[in-house]
């Protein structure tokens, strides 16, 4: 095997067969306008971009209607491809992704996978991933850590403790892994329900991923107020994270 086969090649998945419910919205959170173009295509452009991903997926519903219009050159001469083979929680929508590229991804190359709902990334974050999580095996993840005083609330929303913040980070994505870690993490899950992130999936098989410092603009959009704070940051300059 050349030292070239032995390079890892950059894969992103982005799963985007939610139907985003807590945005009372028409249509799947991922296909509203913001800042002229739908949601997701601004993840989907963040990564085309970046001359470090190979190709970017997208996995979507297998009756979803709108991809098209969002995504219409499709194609490895375009960088990009639509698997329509998503599922009913996000984390089999991944694993179905993982499964229909099985053979034309190698189980060394790296998943890189973004919420569609994070219009924020850039390449210069997509970068700043690849090159400081670098070969630590449990793979890592954009997170931010956390500065405001964080309270657990009791009975009736009373602030019953202030919970010690040092040590606590926010995730975001990307969250990167080599794909046959991810396959395994997943598949072997005790509990779905518990898995929140593809990162805790990683960790309950005892790894730990490295945690790279994100920007609060990869923000994910979660509620309708959201889409305000997001716009604000794609509408102006950043040019620390645009390049």
């Amino acid at each position: 095997m050349t030292a070239a086969s032995n390079r890892p090649r950059y894969f992103a998945l982005i799963p985007a067969a939610g139907v985003g419910a807590r945005m009372e919205a028409g249509s799947p959170k991922q296909y509203l306008p913001i800042a002229g173009k739908p949601m997701l295509r601004h993840a989907v452009d963040a990564f085309l971009a970046s001359p470090l991903i190979a190709h970017t997926y997208i996995v979507v519903s297998a009756e979803d209607g709108l991809i098209d219009t969002v995504v219409p050159e499709q194609g490895a001469g375009v960088g990009i491809s639509v698997l329509r083979c998503g599922g009913a929680t996000r984390m089999e929508t991944i694993l179905n992704g993982l499964q229909a590229l099985h053979g034309s991804i190698a189980a060394h190359d790296q998943v890189l996978v973004h919420d569609a709902a994070r219009p924020g990334l850039t390449p210069a974050l997509i970068a700043k991933l690849i090159t400081e999580v670098g070969a630590h095996p449990a793979g890592g993840l954009l997170a931010l850590p956390v500065v405001d005083t964080v309270k657990r609330a009791g009975p009736g929303s009373l602030s019953a403790q202030t919970v010690p913040r040092d040590g606590l980070w926010l995730a975001q994505t990307p969250q990167m892994f080599s794909y046959a870690l991810l396959h395994r993490a997943l598949s072997q899950a005790p509990d779905p329900q518990a898995i929140t992130d593809d990162a805790s999936a990683v960790e309950a098989l005892g790894l730990t991923p490295r945690l790279i410092e994100g920007h609060p603009r990869n923000l994910k959009v979660t509620l309708p107020r959201d889409i305000h704070t997001a716009e604000l940051y794609l509408t102006h300059s950043w040019p620390i994270l645009e390049s």
